[in-house]
């Protein structure tokens, strides 16, 4: 959850150091910092490859332009195509089930469906089994 956020505020708002306005986010949060350590990891490598990710969100929202895509629905996409796209160690059906609950929690009625629509098209491309990790 506090990826996402953290996402949804980098794209609001760019920061001139990202490793220190990670580490100020994360050290701000309800739990000690620690316990936010894989969520760091995801945000990082999100952001590393955000072109790629981007691509991959654009080649898929058909009918949309890519500026027009709701900021905390762009922030749950990204995190999820990084872990579909970039992490072996996440089963890909654990990171669209967990994009789409982040949708409810986080956007509209709507953004269940435009979220899973474009994860299931991208998980069509993954060549790992959907529901286990990779060792």
């Amino acid at each position: 959850m506090a990826a996402v956020q953290f996402l949804y505020q980098w794209e609001a708002n760019k920061p001139d150091e990202l490793l220190d306005s990670v580490s100020t986010f994360f050290s701000n949060q309800e739990e000690n910092r620690d316990y936010y350590s894989f969520g760091e990891s995801l945000v990082l490598g999100a952001i590393e490859n955000i072109s790629e990710i981007d691509e991959a969100i654009s080649k898929q929202a058909k009918n949309w332009k890519f500026d027009r895509i709701a900021k905390v629905d762009l922030a749950v996409l990204r995190l999820a195509l990084y872990e579909l796209l970039f992490r072996d160690d996440i089963p890909p059906i654990v990171s669209i089930n967990e994009a789409i609950d982040l949708g409810k929690t986080f956007s509209n009625l709507e953004s269940k469906r435009f979220i899973n629509g474009i994860l299931d098209e991208v998980k069509k491309s993954i060549q790992r089994p959907l529901r286990k990790a990779n060792d």
